[in-house]
């Protein structure tokens, strides 16, 4: 398979598909917010502490569950934990893409200190809501939640030093824009650091093309928009980011992704889907802007 075949990006929405795409994102996201806020939480996109087959794998230790307010991390619909790879230092500027009920925020703003800062970003009202509540509980002083998506993100150039995501670029319907958007608020020598779910290989090598594989999958359950690593990789290029490194850090099933392996049989062969399974991974992904 030629270079070409691999980096190969979807092509952006179009204006009425993004515009669709976000509507679906928002429903499933602000019924996730009223659920924690009447505490009927079940399971979303992904688990905020997946155990492997030996109970060991969790994005969150206990003692970093106990730093943030308990709505924060019930509301979390994360792959990963952006802290542990972002290496914050105190009186860092942070920004969070996609803050959801705003535990990545917290837990930033706990490592940044009193010096930092640490804004959130969404465009989902309910889950704002939340996260404004969780910070008002926890006593955090030193953060922010504005409104906005992560394609127009509403922050001045060159004014952060971190960037972090959990799980929310691949909503996107436009990646390269948002990662344009990252490249253009951060600092010279800023840092990105997301955790996301990639496409483990491409999807090539399926007998159906990639539209119609897509077409099977749900975007707000973190999977239809899905980047394969090359994809990413080379968008992070394209946007101008360098020392890039993207890891595998946890294989999952589609069913743990929110998706209904019945519905996607319905367009694609048993056979098919179940050559999807085991592709869609969570991924550790650091980059620098120059």
């Amino acid at each position: 398979m030629n270079q070409s075949q691999t980096t190969k990006q979807p092509s952006p929405a179009s204006a009425g598909d993004a515009a669709a795409i976000q509507e679906e994102v928002v429903a499933y996201y602000s019924e996730r917010a009223r659920a924690v806020q009447t505490r009927t939480n079940d399971a979303g996109c992904c688990s905020n502490n997946p155990a492997d087959e030996n109970g060991e794998y969790r994005f969150y230790s206990d003692d970093e569950l106990a730093l943030t307010p308990a709505a924060a991390s019930e509301a979390s619909l994360g792959c990963g934990n952006p802290t542990t790879i972002a290496s914050l230092r105190p009186g860092e500027t942070v920004l969070d893409l996609g803050s959801g009920g705003g535990i990545d925020v917290f837990l930033a703003a706990r490592q940044v200190g009193e010096t930092g800062f640490v804004y959130g970003v969404d465009m989902t009202d309910e889950m704002l809501a939340l996260a404004r509540e969780n910070a008002r509980r926890g006593g955090f002083d030193n953060v922010e939640f504005r409104k906005g998506h992560i394609e127009n993100l509403p922050l001045p150039d060159e004014r952060i030093d971190v960037i972090m995501s959990n799980c929310v670029i691949n909503l996107s319907p436009d990646k390269g824009q948002t990662l344009g958007e990252a490249f253009r608020v951060l600092k010279p020598g800023g840092r990105l650091a997301v955790s996301d779910i990639v496409i483990d290989g491409d999807l090539n090598d399926l007998p159906v093309d990639e539209a119609t594989v897509r077409s099977a999958l749900k975007w707000a359950g973190c999977i239809a928009g899905a980047l394969t690593i090359d994809q990413f990789r080379h968008t992070l290029e394209e946007a101008g980011f360098e020392a890039i490194d993207i890891r595998i850090k946890h294989r999952y099933r589609l069913s743990d992704l929110g998706q209904d392996l019945e519905s996607v049989r319905e367009i694609l062969s048993p056979e098919i889907a179940e050559e999807l399974v085991g592709r869609f991974v969570s991924a550790d992904i650091a980059a620098r802007r120059p």
